[in-house]
């Protein structure tokens, strides 16, 4: 039996040589390095031809042993114990901020500085004051910035802020959301950084509540005040460097706020990681005067629409399966009904930036810049302000 065998030809491969790369620097090589570096691989496989293929230059950790064998593991050609030696490098044209929240700051802005473009995971800073530092760095450095709110990425909530934008659902009332998890219960569960507050600078809310904050003012509009409580309920865990001793649980394991938007309209926000049987349960509701929204983000290639223009016989939600090529990205995708996941989001997010790097296009209003952390960073220190005074706290204009 004969076999067909095909070539390339030559002008295919210097083509290919030609295609635009960008250099990246990852920061970070743990549960957000993998995901965002699973984005740059398999992103100019799907957004084809890609603005510009990412090129896996130099990764960075503390522990040489770990950071060099992720470098070998994920495809990085070098590996650096210093963020500073991984922004010198004349390689790196974009810096991916994956490191503890405590050294989201220091780093982006010497990125910027540097003349570097800066993906910064959320919340973007330990407080407003440094996130307004970071925002003007790389405003004043031109160059691009982004924040890591990844679910505006989900085509399902694509769709949803089109129908919102559209009037579908008429003028908005309220908004409801809540993040919940059930990953520390556990009392033997140990103090990781994400339970530190000169870490992580808040708990359950600025590690959850951060996203469903950011999508409120993607789909709804700027937040004008809060009212918020939280609540810590294992004060005490073992150190994860010696589980016999004990060390306190500083951040809050729960929050639940009231909000009010400059547009009138109201909200509640919670999240929490004691939730027994959550596993990573997102509920969004938006209602408005015409209609209703909701999102599941355990069900996040659907969508569900009720509108109160329906004939009265046959009201009621209908659910919109988000998986055909008439909505947001799936172009790229499967055909035909074919879900996509949640590591999508982050491919989708890496293109929406690289493709405002090579183009000279804006960030916003479809990604969220530095901006966007910093307006989410004030509501999340109002809220921890309106915890400990007891009172509504409003956010800056």
């Amino acid at each position: 039996m004969s076999k067909k065998v095909g070539f390339i030809r030559m002008g295919e491969v210097e083509a290919a040589r030609e295609e635009r790369e960008i250099g990246v620097g990852l920061l970070g090589y743990a549960f957000m390095g993998k995901a965002h570096t699973n984005a740059y691989i398999k992103m100019p496989i799907f957004f084809y031809p890609p603005p510009a293929k990412p090129k896996l230059v130099a990764i960075c950790g503390r522990t040489e042993k770990a950071v060099s064998e992720a470098a070998r593991r994920y495809g990085y050609e070098k590996y650096y114990l210093d963020w500073r030696e991984l922004i010198k490098d004349g390689e790196v044209e974009l810096v991916d901020n994956c490191l503890p929240n405590n050294m989201h700051a220091p780093p982006s802005i010497a990125a910027a500085e540097a003349g570097k473009h800066i993906l910064c995971e959320k919340p973007l800073a330990m407080n407003a004051k440094e996130a307004e530092e970071m925002y003007r760095a790389a405003e004043k450095a031109g160059v691009k910035h982004m924040t890591g709110f990844n679910y505006r990425f989900i085509p399902a909530i694509r769709l949803a802020k089109k129908l919102i934008d559209e009037g579908y659902i008429g003028k908005i009332l309220q908004y409801r959301a809540v993040y919940l998890q059930e990953w520390i219960m556990d009392p033997n569960f140990p103090l990781v950084w994400r339970l530190r507050k000169s870490v992580a600078a808040s708990g359950a809310l600025g590690d959850l509540g951060a996203h469903i904050i950011d999508l409120a003012r993607f789909l709804v509009g700027d937040i004008s005040s809060v009212c918020g409580m939280t609540e810590t309920f294992i004060k005490e865990r073992p150190l994860p460097e010696d589980p016999t001793k004990k060390g306190k649980v500083d951040v809050d394991d729960v929050f639940i706020a009231l909000i009010r938007f400059k547009n009138g309209a109201v909200g509640s926000v919670e999240a929490s990681r004691f939730c027994a049987g959550r596993k990573n349960y997102q509920r969004v509701e938006i209602h408005g005067t015409e209609g209703s929204i909701v999102f599941n983000l355990e069900r996040l290639n659907e969508l569900n629409v009720y509108s109160r223009r329906d004939p009265e016989d046959r009201m009621g939600f209908r659910n919109i399966l988000v998986t055909e090529t008439v909505h947001p990205f799936f172009e790229y995708w499967w055909p035909h009904g074919h879900i996509i996941g949640w590591e999508h989001t982050f491919i989708h997010e890496v293109h929406h930036l690289i493709d405002c790097i090579v183009n000279d296009k804006p960030v916003a209003p479809m990604g969220a810049t530095f901006y966007d952390g910093l307006k989410c960073q004030e509501i999340l220190d109002a809220i921890l302000k309106s915890s400990e005074e007891g009172r509504w706290v409003s956010i800056p204009s």
